[in-house]
Parts: C-alpha cells; sequence; structure tokens
C-alpha cells in the first residue's frame, strides 16, 4: 500500500476517481445533522459534495500530500491524516463512506474492525472500490512485457485487494454488519490525455512499483505495456481500462 501520491497529478488528470462516483453518494443518502467519515478521502471532492447536503463530515487519508491538498481546497471541512487499518473511533459516526480506496489495502479485516467500532448503533457503511477481475488485462500486460523484456518483476506487481461479493460480504458480517446491497459490475473507464493516458495512470498508481526499477527500466516498460496492451485498451485515441467495481452497503446492528 503505497503512501506517496501526487496530489495535483490527481486532481489535473485523474478526475474519474471521484466523478464516476456520484451514484455512490446517492447511495449513502446523507441526511442533515448526521455525522460522517469519508474514509480515504483523497483531495476531498467527495468530502464537500457529502458535507453539501448538511451534515458534519470528517475526511481521512493515510497520505499527508492528499490531506493537505484537500485542506487547501476545502479549508472550511474537517481533514486528518489517518491510516485506514489504525482506525481508532468509538460509535461517534452515523456512516462511514469510502470510494476507490479498499482495494489499495489487503489487511481488509482491520479496516472493517475499524468501521464497525465507528459506526453507531444503526449507523452503515457504504463503500466502492476494485472488485474481483479490475484491471486483470492491464495486469495480464505488465506480466507479459516482463517477460518480452528479459525483466524480472519486483515484488508487488499486483498489490491490489480485488474481493468478490462472496469475500467480502463474508468479511463484513464476521464483524457484525448486515450487508443489505452488494453488486460488481464493469465500468470501463477512458483515461485522459489520450496516448499519455497509460503511462499517467502507471506512474501514479504504481509509483513505489516503478522506483524499485529504477527510470531506464521504467521507461522500457511502460512502452511495452502500452504496446502488449494497445489492441485491448486503446480505443479511438483514448487508453480504456478494464475497471471492475463492488459496491456494498451494510448497517451495523
Amino acid at each position: 500500500m503505497t503512501n506517496q501520491w501526487n496530489a495535483a497529478q490527481y486532481d489535473a488528470k485523474h478526475a474519474f476517481v471521484y466523478e464516476k462516483a456520484k451514484g455512490l453518494v446517492e447511495l449513502l443518502a446523507p441526511q442533515a445533522g448526521e455525522r460522517i467519515l469519508d474514509l480515504g478521502c483523497g483531495t476531498g471532492a467527495l468530502t464537500a459534495e457529502i458535507a453539501e447536503r448538511g451534515v458534519e463530515v470528517l475526511g481521512v487519508d493515510r497520505s499527508e500530500e492528499m490531506i493537505s491538498q484537500a485542506r487547501r481546497k476545502f479549508p472550511a471541512l474537517k481533514f486528518e491524516a489517518v491510516d485506514a487499518r489504525e482506525l481508532r473511533f468509538n460509535a461517534e459516526f452515523d456512516a462511514v463512506f469510502s470510494n476507490a480506496v479498499l482495494h489499495w489495502i489487503p489487511q481488509a479485516k482491520q479496516v472493517i474492525s475499524g468501521v464497525a467500532h465507528a459506526l453507531k448503533p444503526g449507523g452503515r457503511f457504504v463503500a466502492e472500490f476494485g472488485g474481483k477481475g479490475n484491471i486483470q488485462r492491464l495486469v495480464e500486460g505488465f506480466h507479459r512485457s516482463f517477460s518480452a523484456l528479459g525483466m524480472r518483476e519486483p515484488d508487488g506487481v499486483s498489490p491490489w485487494f480485488y474481493p468478490s461479493v462472496g469475500e467480502y460480504a463474508d468479511l463484513l458480517e464476521r464483524h457484525g454488519l448486515e450487508v443489505r446491497e452488494a453488486s460488481l459490475f464493469d465500468r470501463p473507464t477512458t483515461l485522459e490525455e489520450g496516448e499519455r493516458g497509460l503511462e499517467n495512470w502507471i506512474r501514479l498508481f504504481r509509483q513505489t512499483f516503478l522506483e524499485k526499477m529504477g527510470e531506464e527500466n521504467a521507461q522500457r516498460w511502460i512502452r511495452e505495456v502500452e504496446r502488449q496492451c494497445r489492441v485491448e485498451l486503446f480505443k479511438n485515441g483514448s487508453w480504456e481500462l478494464d475497471y471492475r467495481r463492488l459496491r456494498i452497503a451494510a448497517w451495523i446492528a
């Protein structure tokens, strides 16, 4: 799980991360007067949208850079640097909300335990993140590229946690959360900046991975990934990744 994020690049070139989650806020259905935790808030775009519903919202993220950017953008809102695996709240929130974060954290039990403790009785957990099969074609292209170049894969080529509906629902129920809505669906996602889109994506979301390779090897590898994936993932002048999302709504007893 990376702790280093380029917050400015995230906002400038990867706005789809939060723009495609508008429907998730509707599922959350914030009610005036509620207290809500935005878990993995990034640069605060959805935190601000939730706050507009008349609720008190706290945005937390492990990345200090993301939190700094969120505070600059939304100075009236509350943000804290907090690791999702180390939540220390006790029955403080009517709801916990999370978008495009939990697939970065393989330690799902720790996260869910913290969420369950953070919720008031009757509180809800609404989340969306990468689900089973997410970016499978891209990851296969990563592996083919290493083979084609005769390069050894650094540790962590696939650091993500992409559970099935059943796997994640079971984890939630073991922590006292009743799953009322759960769906896994395809969401093909077009990257910004045309030809440069895939390199931008790799450099933001696999930054620590590239650092292990060194810049010269990283450049060679990125070009090979583009070549390997072009037939399947380059469409009408832009890169389109094979995203699959898991959307969950669960209530605590």
